[in-house]
């Protein structure tokens, strides 16, 4: 990755608005949405934004209708996206699927909201297992990549575009309305991933296409030869083989995460989105106090950093996940440690009041891990 330019040096905005300026940055100019809290912040600034620069805002009337407008704009090869709510990305799981099956480039961003079901339009981070676990029927896999900060959304979303074209996948950002709201200085950076493979797959009319030959888009059993036989299911296998090799690889090469202080650490703290930062000072704190605790910080939700914690665990090292919600992260670090090492958990019902605004606060984090190291 290199800094290709610097547009202005630093810019104050929201988390939400810098979804929208990454997404400038990554040169996606068509937008469609639906309001929903707690992300109306994105949906309004692309409505600003966009006709300004000669881009596309459509409102669409539900969030079913807006993931179909994906669907049709990413078979074009166009960069494309939008943003929810959980209960709006419920909505979308269908189309998403459709998307994934369809090896369809687009970038979804979930400004996650309490659930289940309506729920709460306040904070949480609830819809860590829908995100990574598909959501939708079929099994597919998208990175799922998890900011912390307005600078960190910012650079994701361009990361999200460039990840979405490399393995023409559907990508997710997953933030919450803390890092969503929050104001905080930006440095507009354009950055450059590096080459992407042509988009000869797009369908864009065969006069447009090499050798005047139509390109055709199918979800289903017929997507790899484009001709009626006998032999669907065969035809189909194909194509899930396809996919399955797809979603390996990207497994393989595309986990990213963050270490703070982990290197003779006890134990470590295991947090994403806002949780990160809040887990990040009760690090602070512990290490004042002489206590041994780091953090690890999976900035790819899927894939999983799952061998840097097996690593750690046979090292002796023992983990705190702590979480907005009931527990979901919790599988996936308790999958990696492999019964070798105790695991903690501070969540939901650990916010430091019950009102609208409580949070979970670095004081509750810390006497987590005194308890568990017994200090």
């Amino acid at each position: 990755m290199v800094v290709k330019a610097v547009e202005e040096e630093k810019v104050l905005v929201q988390g939400n608005e810098a979804i929208g300026w990454g997404a400038i940055a990554a040169d996606c100019l068509h937008f469609y949405g639906y309001p929903i809290t707690p992300q109306n912040e994105v949906i309004e600034w692309f409505a600003r934004e966009l006709p300004e620069r000669g881009g596309r805002f459509i409102q669409g009337e539900s969030e079913m209708a807006v993931m179909n407008m994906l669907v049709g704009a990413a078979m074009t090869g166009t960069r494309v996206m939008t943003s929810t709510s959980s209960v709006g990305f419920d909505l979308m799981q269908e189309s998403l699927s459709h998307s994934a099956g369809a090896q369809l480039p687009c970038v979804i961003v979930n400004v996650q909201r309490g659930g289940p079901g309506g729920g709460s339009t306040q904070h949480s981070q609830m819809d860590y297992l829908q995100v990574t676990r598909g959501g939708g029927n079929g099994g597919y896999k998208n990175v799922v990549l998890a900011p912390t900060s307005a600078q960190e959304t910012f650079e994701l979303m361009q990361l999200a575009f460039y990840l979405a074209d490399k393995w023409r996948n559907p990508t997710i950002i997953l933030t919450d309305a803390i890092v969503g709201q929050t104001a905080e200085i930006l440095e507009r950076k354009v950055l450059d991933f590096g080459p992407l493979p042509d988009k000869d797959w797009a369908l864009r009319g065969k006069a447009q296409q090499k050798e005047g030959k139509r390109n055709i888009s199918f979800c289903g059993p017929m997507r790899k030869t484009f001709v009626i036989t006998d032999l669907l299911s065969s035809t189909w296998l194909l194509a899930v083989k396809e996919l399955g090799e797809k979603w390996e690889q990207m497994e393989k090469t595309e986990v990213r995460y963050e270490t703070y202080k982990t290197e003779d650490a006890q134990l470590i703290v295991v947090a994403f989105g806002y949780v990160a930062r809040v887990s990040r000072k009760a690090v602070d704190m512990a290490r004042s106090e002489g206590i041994k605790v780091g953090l690890l910080r999976p900035i790819t939700l899927w894939p999983f950093p799952y061998d840097i914690i097996r690593e750690k665990a046979r090292e002796g090292c023992k983990f705190l996940v702590a979480e907005d919600n009931l527990g979901q992260m919790l599988w996936d670090v308790r999958y990696a440690v492999e019964g070798r090492s105790d695991v903690g958990f501070v969540g939901i019902l650990d916010r430091h009041n019950t009102s609208p605004g409580g949070m979970i606060l670095p004081g509750r984090v810390l006497e987590e891990t005194k308890k568990m190291l017994g200090v």
